[in-house]
């Protein structure tokens, strides 16, 4: 049986309850992982971490994928903005975290999904910012309309045709659970954005160019299990992994050593 592609999953840090206990704990909701296994894939939860936000190959040596997930607001600090008093809960070690593990995932070519929150880190990595404010840039809430529920959140999105965001949808009109209130501004370097929001042009997907699987999406597919998104960010972890494995065993043979880390 071949191996199983491990996908790198980003905890948030966050006060947790739990039997007698409250405490600051490492979460991540369970329908991440549960869609990563459901495609074939191990499930391998990421807590924040200084050293590896200092030397983030450490980690990304271990992955076949990583997916960043939604959360809290990313600190404006990191796009050099001051914070909107809508931007609340901010964590910049998650922040810092994620952001060298985005960079360094990039660098290297590794398959790579941003899931709300996600695509924002991936914007922010790549030098562009954020509208911290949705209701107030564009007039309405309704990409967040019930707070804690994907409950009457859906709506639909367009993906251009022959993109990575269609591609891995499976579809040029997708419907999409939404709950955010922040979005993308000025755009990273090197993205396009391949996905615009029905009701209001915002944009919804994002990726890179020239690259095997760098994807960001603005709505949260591991709450819809007929989503293909989180299976193709899978299937093409997979194909990385057979890569880097067949350039290892090569490298091997001939004597040398592999550019590529090998598990």
């Amino acid at each position: 049986m071949a191996a199983r592609p491990v996908i790198g999953l980003c905890a948030a840090l966050e006060r947790a309850s739990w039997g007698v206990w409250s405490s600051p704990a490492h979460l991540l909701p369970r329908e991440y992982a549960d869609a990563v296994q459901r495609a074939g894939g191990i499930a391998l939860i990421l807590p924040p971490d200084p050293r590896a936000g200092e030397h983030p190959d450490e980690l990304l040596d271990l992955l076949d994928g990583l997916l960043l997930a939604g959360g809290s607001d990313i600190d404006p600090a990191a796009y050099g903005a001051q914070p909107h008093p809508a931007t609340v809960n901010t964590n910049p070690e998650r922040d810092a975290f994620e952001i060298a593990l985005a960079q360094a995932a990039v660098a290297r070519d590794l398959p790579f999904l941003g899931i709300c929150r996600g695509m924002q880190v991936l914007n922010v990595a790549r030098g562009g910012t954020l509208l911290q404010h949705l209701p107030e840039s564009h007039g309405h809430d309704d990409h967040r309309r019930n707070p804690g529920t994907f409950e009457g959140a859906d709506h639909q999105v367009r993906l251009e045709a022959g993109s990575l965001a269609a591609r891995a949808a499976g579809e040029e009109t997708h419907r999409s659970l939404s709950h955010h209130h922040q979005g993308v501004d000025r755009l990273g370097e090197g993205l396009v954005v391949t996905g615009h929001s029905a009701l209001d042009e915002l944009p919804e997907a994002v990726e890179l160019p020239g690259s095997r699987f760098v994807l960001g999406v603005q709505w949260h597919p591991e709450a819809d299990e007929t989503s293909r998104l989180i299976a193709s960010l899978v299937d093409d972890a997979r194909d990385y992994a057979t890569a880097r494995s067949t350039r290892a065993s090569s490298s091997t043979g001939n004597g040398g050593g592999s550019s590529v880390p090998a598990r």
